[in-house]
């Protein structure tokens, strides 16, 4: 069996980024390890390093029309601006969903908004879909397309934070103009906590315009729509139901969670986090519940992308066992470091060996 770091490994990759950037301010952290990655493909490091991450070839997914060099990618998250596509691409993640992309630019929440839960293996973010805005973003998913060797790319996109709730779907009409044409898929986030009134869009009688709204507009961009794991499991059959009346790609599930259940962090570290969404770990649970109601519900053509809790290769394995299409990963790149994706793909390729 392939080794892959993770939580308890003791050696020096271990000790760097549980040691060091573990214990770090994790927003500067993120920030540091995004130079790095943006760094590889500039500094003409990614034919090297491509001979050790790149992902055997029996590993690839045939999905919305697209191929998919590895079933696991970045949730939208980590790329907000479309920034480190190459450098992902390098270390070894089939697809990166870059966002989440606003119409207009926004700072985001005031700092601190990200904080680890460390005895959980978890990160509370109220980040604020901080980017530099749509019409950016085009320019630097336009120019990732061309690089060699690229990995599929998502776009995300989200409701601007000044825009009334009334008045959202031309706020997403905005987006999705201007980046389906260049998205290999697109991903219409309604499941974020941290915009005001955003999570009130996943109800029905305004989900289904908006839906609808980006699904022609879009063009023949495939269209997704990521919720939360905070519906029950009526509204994600209700959902699912949507999606597949309106001829939608698929779905992405789930974002993260406003529960605070079951933590083995202290009370004083879950109240200095605060506000905001929780991943990592403590979702796992929920995350794989999720896929299975959706399973269950939609056709088997539906392209279906669980995201939540997963670190290890075992992880995206139960997954696509559970009739995931895909699988995303976020929080572990900020406890498990660069060399994530490597793990992964090497993981699953012993298991599918026995």
């Amino acid at each position: 069996m392939t080794s892959e770091p993770g939580v308890g490994d003791k050696g020096l990759y271990h000790f760097i980024f549980a040691k060091f950037f573990v214990r770090t301010d994790p927003e500067w952290a993120h920030h540091f390890a995004f130079s790095f990655i943006r760094a590889v493909p500039r500094l003409h490091l990614g034919g090297i390093v491509r001979r050790f991450t790149k992902p055997h070839r029996s590993l690839r997914v045939d999905t919305l029309g697209l191929t998919f060099p590895s079933p696991f990618g970045v949730a939208a998250g980590f790329d907000k601006d479309a920034r480190g596509i190459a450098g992902l691409g390098v270390l070894g993640f089939g697809h990166v969903e870059v966002g989440t992309i606003t119409a207009k630019p926004q700072p985001g929440n005031d700092r601190p908004r990200l904080f680890r839960l460390a005895a959980d293996h978890a990160v509370v973010n109220r980040m604020g879909f901080n980017n530099g805005g749509a019409v950016k973003a085009a320019g630097e998913v336009g120019r990732a397309r061309h690089i060699r060797h690229r990995p599929v790319i998502g776009v995300n996109i989200g409701k601007s934070r000044v825009v009334d709730v009334d008045d959202a779907v031309d706020d997403y009409l905005i987006s999705t103009r201007l980046l389906a044409p260049l998205a290999d898929y697109l991903a219409v986030n309604v499941s974020s906590p941290n915009t005001p009134g955003l999570r009130g869009l996943q109800e029905i009688d305004k989900l289904a315009p908006l839906l609808t709204a980006v699904r022609d507009a879009a063009g023949r961009t495939p269209v997704l729509v990521k919720i939360a794991p905070d519906l029950d499991d009526d509204a994600i059959r209700r959902v699912t139901d949507l999606v597949v009346e309106l001829g939608l790609a698929g779905i992405i599930a789930t974002n993260t969670t406003l529960s605070r259940a079951g933590l083995a962090s202290s009370k004083r570290d879950v109240e200095t986090a605060g506000a905001g969404g929780l991943s990592g770990a403590p979702l796992a649970p929920r995350s794989l519940d999720v896929l299975r109601i959706i399973r269950d519900s939609a056709p088997a053509g539906l392209c279906v992308i669980s995201v939540g809790g997963v670190f290890t290769a075992a992880d995206v394995h139960e997954r696509l066992e559970a009739g995931a299409t895909l699988v995303q990963g976020y929080t572990g790149f900020l406890y498990l470091g660069p060399l994530w994706a490597r793990a992964i793909n090497r993981g699953l390729l012993a298991l599918r060996r026995g």
